[in-house]
């Protein structure tokens, strides 16, 4: 993720001034290398980095913290920590930390590398507008950049996180569909992912509700209410509804 993320942001400001760190340094190396940023070391991209984005797994995040706040405390510019750490509120890395530095909470999914992802977003309460508006302008090539409010954070992002292999699932469903009848796999596949492109386009251009959208394809006795009856009679809804809910509570399993 933060690969994807830096690739977004490379996309909208220099490159070269977009700062790469991870324990692999021949990672951070060939994507520095991909995206024309800088790899570098992390004690100097969190002395240098106006926006320093934390991307590494909750059991990490102690160890991070123990080496990186030396080289925080030093500094006398404002700097702005980002984290897309699962699970981990604004007030634990402020504790992990052990400062009370601005801080801005992401939830990202992987689409923002091609530039129709969904970064959530929720700044303490020492971030400036200014300052979001920096961010939002940093990320303004991932996709859907939206301010949400922090106990929001795990519904949204399981419904723009795990939704992505729901419409997967959907997509190759869909497609082993089409090649029982005939067509052929990679033809299936794309037919239906474009389909699901455009549907999704056609839902934010208009700003109409699905229903209405979905009941103007249903001519009255056509092939396509025939499909949504199948679909309901196998209770399409509830099962994705369910699959959400299932996702979302399994958000605090994992904390716990």
């Amino acid at each position: 993720m933060g690969g994807a993320l830096a690739t977004a942001v490379s996309k909208a400001v220099n490159s070269a001034d977009v700062l790469i760190s991870d324990m692999n340094k021949q990672k951070a190396e060939d994507l520095a290398k991909t995206i024309g940023a800088t790899a570098t070391s992390t004690e100097a991209l969190v002395a240098e980095a106006d926006f320093i984005f934390l991307g590494v797994k909750p059991q990490y995040l102690e160890n991070l913290a123990r080496e990186i706040k030396p080289y925080l405390d030093k500094r006398t510019n404002r700097f702005v920590l980002v984290t897309m750490i699962a699970g981990m509120t604004i007030a634990d890395i402020k504790n992990f930390t052990r400062m009370d530095a601005p801080v801005i909470r992401i939830a990202p999914n992987t689409p923002v590398a091609i530039g129709e992802g969904i970064v959530l977003y929720t700044g303490s309460f020492e971030v400036t507008d200014e300052e979001k508006e920096a961010f939002v302008n940093c990320l303004s090539e991932a996709g859907l950049v939206t301010e949400i409010p922090e106990n929001l954070h795990a519904i949204g992002l399981t419904l723009g996180g795990c939704g992505p292999a729901f419409v997967d699932l959907f997509v190759e469903a869909l497609s082993d569909g089409a090649v029982a009848c005939g067509l052929p796999r990679n033809q299936a596949i794309a037919i239906a992912s474009q389909m699901v492109v455009g549907s999704a386009k056609l839902l934010l251009e208009s700003g109409k509700h699905p229903g209405e959208l979905k009941d103007a394809v249903c001519s009255p006795g056509g092939t396509t209410i025939q499909g949504v009856r199948v679909l309901e009679e196998k209770g399409f809804r509830g099962a994705t509804m369910d699959a959400l809910i299932a996702a979302y509570e399994k958000n605090f399993a994992l904390k716990k």
